[in-house]
């Protein structure tokens, strides 16, 4: 009894002294629970969705309000309204300034239902217009967060946990004997880690496109560039946490840290249009979610470069700050 109690104190020890273990019980599952209950917390029992379009000149309607099963939301974005029922996300939008007018798309079962129901309203008459596009399945809207949560763990571990590891075993420690510089060392590491990534995303979009048959509207140049900007961002980041880390241990926290946010904020699996406003915004501090709405855009949309500007600014903006802040904090071994 004595050796089974030395062993399962040993085992015990093991399991607190891992930060990656102690991050996974009782940082990240409670975490993804409380993200899960927050962005899913609305109570509603909306079956369709309608839209409304704000102006100055907009006036008070009655329509769809007293109706719990039609979920109204408000726009002050037309274009991004309009859009919206291009691809199905929205079943009909209405508009209160004068003419009174919706917007619907004739191939949508549920906007021409809606449709009856407002034109049946005595507020109108309403004035009529027709938004033609196919709907977007599931899959080709999750398949740039698919693809996207690929290249952030292969550039987390594969840059970041390699460069600690180095660290610790004295590798990182015999190369600044040579004359090779920190930014020399950051960048092969870097750039060698972006051509794995793109060879690895390229593949895979490949394959999926071949069974899948995914929705892509827009360049594929234009995404190869969405794709080397991100990478650049997730690399970055990655050359950051690991400028310092001395163990593998607190890496693997660290790394847990940064991927589960981005897991669950960037609009991998879900949208966050019904979340809280301030969920909203932190995710925007994401590279993740920068990436993925860029890779949607030009995927689903049709969408061109100056279309992503604000993404890609962001994204580059983000991995300036990295690099610099790594390059500042970098040393080559743990004395």
């Amino acid at each position: 009894m004595k050796k089974i109690l030395a062993l399962w104190m040993a085992r015990n020890r093991e399991y607190y002294r891992d930060k990656g273990s102690l991050f996974w019980s009782f940082v990240a599952t409670p975490f993804i629970v409380i993200v899960l209950a927050v962005a899913f917390s609305s109570e509603s029992q909306a079956v369709f969705r309608a839209g409304l379009l704000i102006t100055s000149s907009s006036t008070q309607i009655s329509i769809f309000t007293e109706e719990p099963a039609i979920q109204l939301i408000e726009y002050t974005d037309a274009q991004e309204a309009l859009r919206r029922v291009r691809f199905h996300q929205l079943d009909i939008l209405i508009t209160t300034e004068t003419p009174l007018r919706y917007w619907v798309n004739p191939e949508s079962a549920k906007g021409r239902l809606l449709e009856k129901l407002l034109i049946s309203d005595t507020t109108g008459p309403w004035q009529r217009e027709e938004i033609k596009g196919q709907p977007i399945r599931y899959i080709d809207w999750v398949i740039p967060g698919i693809l996207a949560m690929n290249m952030m763990f292969s550039g987390l571990w594969g840059i970041g946990y390699v460069i600690v590891r180095y660290r610790k075993n004295g590798v990182l420690k015999r190369l600044q004997a040579t004359p090779l510089r920190a930014w020399q060392f950051l960048l092969s590491q870097a750039f060698s880690r972006l051509f794995i990534m793109l060879s690895v995303t390229l593949l895979v979009f490949i394959v999926c496109d071949v069974f899948l048959d995914f929705m892509m509207v827009g360049s594929h140049l234009l995404l190869l560039l969405i794709a080397i900007v991100g990478n650049l961002a997730i690399i970055s980041l990655s050359l950051l946490m690991a400028a310092r880390t001395a163990s593998e241990e607190l890496a693997n926290g660290l790394l847990n840290l940064i991927s589960v946010p981005m897991l669950l904020l960037s609009e991998l699996w879900f949208s966050l249009d019904d979340a809280p406003q301030w969920l909203q915004d932190f995710s925007l501090m994401l590279p993740l979610t920068h990436l993925v709405k860029a890779a949607r855009r030009v995927m689903l949309e049709g969408a061109g470069f100056t279309d992503i500007i604000p993404q890609l600014g962001v994204l580059v903006i983000m991995t300036l700050l990295f690099v610099t802040l790594a390059g500042i904090m970098f040393r080559w071994h743990n004395d």
